[in-house]
């Protein structure tokens, strides 16, 4: 991936992140059940993290595992969201939701080059958790479909940002800061997981 294309996506990204209406949780209907379920992962940095690194790491890993994981996780994310909708019960959520920025962060510090099917076990994994959660967390006067939508372009974006930041792995530079930002989501995900944030 070239450093414009790279530049686009993210400048992309964020204009779309920055120009959404908030209404996280509060509307009604087809719109509001998209706004809750979009701005639900955006709003949650246990969730940012943990999908930035989903690109990072397809980025360290190159082709084609670049758009494989980001393809994984919300896929598998909405079927851990459809359990939560239905109640369906899955342990410890919150230790999952958490330990996914650890692993996933130390994945992206420590460069590791993980076979395609193991990354993408791992992803799903933790895929699993961030869905439940959304599901279990849908607001009672969202439209489910909707919401389900939304927290799942959402997060395709939030991938999307963690590849364009993934680029950077170009150069000598560009790869201790993709590192270092491995290192930084890791922390954040051990905060959360120690109940520090």
């Amino acid at each position: 991936m070239t450093a414009a294309r790279a530049k686009g996506i993210l400048l992309a990204t964020l204009a779309v992140l920055v120009a959404t209406q908030v209404q996280a949780h509060t509307g009604e209907g087809v719109v509001g059940g998209f706004s809750s379920g979009f701005l639900h992962p955006i709003f949650g940095w246990d969730h940012v993290v943990a999908m930035v690194a989903v690109g990072l790491w397809g980025a360290f890993l190159g082709q084609p595992a670049i758009w494989i994981l980001p393809v994984v996780f919300p896929l598998v994310m909405a079927f851990g969201g459809a359990l939560g909708v239905l109640g369906v019960p899955v342990p410890a959520i919150e230790t999952g939701i958490a330990l996914s920025g650890v692993i996933l962060g130390l994945l992206v510090a420590f460069a590791v080059m993980a076979p395609l099917a193991v990354a993408a076990v791992i992803v799903g994994v933790f895929a699993i958790f961030h869905g439940h959660a959304h599901g279990t967390e849908l607001p009672d006067a969202a439209n489910p479909l909707a919401f389900g939508i939304g927290f799942v372009i959402a997060t395709g974006l939030l991938h999307m940002l963690g590849i364009g930041l993934g680029a950077l792995t170009g150069s000598s530079a560009g790869r201790i800061a993709v590192r270092g930002a491995g290192a930084a989501i890791a922390l954040v995900g051990g905060a959360f997981l120690f109940g520090l944030a």
